[in-house]
């Protein structure tokens, strides 16, 4: 199944669509991020965020939910099922048409590198389990949400590493992309 969507991804990621999906990514950075941050700011206080870690403990969770009080908590939950639903799919359009158009270029067919267009994915997907896991724990406070408690800060540390591997792996991809580019141009002359 991964390697279909991976595929899939390749075929439909064209110039066009990754600088659409560019353009998307930048705007919601600079139009709709500030708004959100400084709204949760205003609901939660800086009790912090689980989100927003990279490791933070099943007490730490509970800490955050007690300091954001009943309103923030609501608020948080609020965030995660509007604003934390489209943020996921604005990145991960971004990263995996860019990862594929600049891999299929940079990579010949069958390499496995191509397949690092699904990091982006799975990045999505734990940001998605991390949003579900901590809203359920925010839901029932005070009252204990076990086993899930747990899982949350495990679904936010492989959210990060996903996430941040994919703005890596795009890096790494222009810099051997422009590399062959220029190789390729000097042959020419």
């Amino acid at each position: 199944m991964w390697k279909q969507v991976s595929d899939w991804m390749h075929r439909v990621s064209n110039g066009w669509v990754a600088l659409s999906t560019l353009i998307i990514f930048l705007l919601f950075t600079a139009l709709v991020l500030p708004g959100q941050a400084s709204r949760a700011e205003k609901d939660t206080g800086d009790a912090g965020s689980p989100d927003m870690s990279f490791y933070y403990s099943a007490d730490d969770l509970y800490q955050m939910a007690e300091a954001y009080g009943e309103d923030g908590r609501r608020a948080y939950v609020r965030a995660r099922f509007t604003f934390d639903v489209i943020w996921p799919l604005v990145y991960t359009m971004f990263l995996s048409t860019a990862i594929s158009w600049i891999y299929q270029r940079t990579f010949p067919i069958g390499s496995l590198w191509l397949r690092t267009n699904l990091a982006p994915l799975l990045g999505a997907l734990f940001d998605y389990l991390e949003n579900v896991s901590t809203s359920l724990v925010m839901i029932r406070y005070p009252n204990p949400t076990a086993v899930v408690d747990v899982l949350a800060p495990i679904f936010t540390m492989v959210k990060w590493i996903f996430v941040s591997s994919s703005f890596v792996l795009l890096m790494v991809g222009l810099v051997i992309g422009i590399r062959q580019w220029v190789r390729r141009r000097s042959r020419e002359q």
